[in-house]
């Protein structure tokens, strides 16, 4: 596939940008650059069932256990008001008075 400067346009179209008529054709090069090499990736991945396996077949992998690290202080002694648990804060509304 060849990206054209219309392709640019497009793309620069999607994602809000203003892109210059000078910048165009470098732009246009860099991006067909990009285009080709992710079309190179195609091929070189494996295919089959176990294509989206990261280890290899009999590898155990490890369990998904949640291990939460112990705070050094608790949240009590840094919060400026901390009370059943809860932070608390001001309302907004109460900054605004000057």
């Amino acid at each position: 596939m060849s990206v054209t400067p219309e392709d640019v346009r497009h793309v620069a179209r999607l994602a809000e940008l203003a892109v210059e008529e000078a910048d165009l054709p470098a732009l246009t090069a860099q991006l067909d650059r990009i285009v080709s090499f992710v079309a190179q990736l195609e091929g070189a991945g494996a295919s089959g069932p176990d294509a989206s396996v990261a280890a290899p077949n009999g590898t155990a992998l490890r369990p998904d256990l949640v291990n939460p690290r112990p705070l050094a202080r608790p949240p009590a002694a840094f919060a400026p008001e901390f009370i059943d648990g809860f932070f608390l804060v001001p309302k907004l509304g109460v900054m605004d008075e000057s």
